[in-house]
């Protein structure tokens, strides 16, 4: 039997402490989700300001990110690029502002981001993942 890392209550603090400060730093009003491997929710944050719509768009941005083991991200640039029968699957976060959680090649869950520019929300992402210091 093999065994891997999983993603704590104590890690999701963790994250959502680092994400809110990233964008409290930059007075951004964002809402910002936390998902385990299965995109299943473990943390759901919206900032004063933010848009009730945001908290709806991060889970489903940090859900793309967590199935897919990549960058939300990927999936808007393959629909840009031409591919719009990729709007068929069955994903509904496909915007910039899901990033995976990798720790040694596996997928530990996503965060997600909605309320700013998407490359604005995936840098909160980010910082939200540096916090776990893997």
């Amino acid at each position: 039997m093999k065994t891997k890392p999983l993603l704590t209550l104590e890690d999701a603090r963790r994250m959502a402490a680092a994400a809110e400060a990233e964008a409290l730093a930059h007075q951004w009003a964002v809402s910002f989700a936390i998902v385990d491997d299965g995109g299943h929710l473990l943390w759901l944050q919206r900032l004063d300001g933010a848009a009730p719509i945001s908290a709806q768009i991060a889970p489903a941005k940090a859900q793309t990110a967590a199935l897919g083991r990549r960058e939300s991200k990927v999936y808007e640039d393959m629909i840009n690029a031409g591919r719009q029968s990729f709007l068929s699957a069955p994903l509904q976060g496909m915007l910039e502002g899901g990033v995976p959680v990798m720790v040694d090649g596996q997928c530990l869950g996503a965060v997600g981001v909605s309320g700013v520019k998407s490359t604005e929300d995936a840098q909160i992402g980010r910082a939200a993942i540096a916090a776990l210091g893997a």
